[in-house]
């Protein structure tokens, strides 16, 4: 039935139960399991408003990509101490809902397992959360947990 699962995951603990839930999944359905962090980008001077800067440090963007890759490299690492082996781990940048939505279309995913809240801020409240958009927009089945 599942051949391939998407677990997009942001360090939140709700994302880490729904990773959980999507390697049981995989696992009872011998499928793939997709793990995804998406990061969203800083422009210049979104970066200059919202960080204080002592000394020199390193771009927003490059900072963000570093704790994505380490977010899925923890995610990976969390579902293999199960024995389940059949993994594999992406980051992007981009805005996440629209992001992991498309990701799921073009990698050919039969479900996407999300976390109900994840790290998101205000603007998640106001507009929707991601896993509301992704739910909302997604072509495939949707387990939000």
């Amino acid at each position: 039935m599942f051949k391939r699962i998407l677990a997009p995951v942001d360090g939140s603990k709700a994302s880490q139960h729904a990773l959980d839930v999507a390697a049981d999944i995989a696992g009872k359905y011998s499928a793939e399991l997709v793990i995804l962090c998406v990061y969203k980008h800083h422009s210049s001077l979104e970066a200059s408003l919202s960080m204080v800067r002592p000394y020199d440090t390193d771009p927003p963007d490059k900072v963000l990509l570093e704790f994505s890759t380490k977010v899925v490299e923890n995610a990976k690492n969390r579902v293999s101490q199960t024995g389940f082996e059949n993994i594999t781990g992406y980051v992007k940048q981009g805005q996440p809902s629209r992001t992991i939505v498309s990701f799921a279309k073009e990698h050919a995913i039969d479900l996407i397992v999300i976390g109900s809240r994840g790290t998101g801020d205000l603007e998640g409240f106001l507009l929707g959360s991601v896993s509301h958009k992704v739910t909302s927009l997604a072509q495939c089945p949707c387990l939000t947990v």
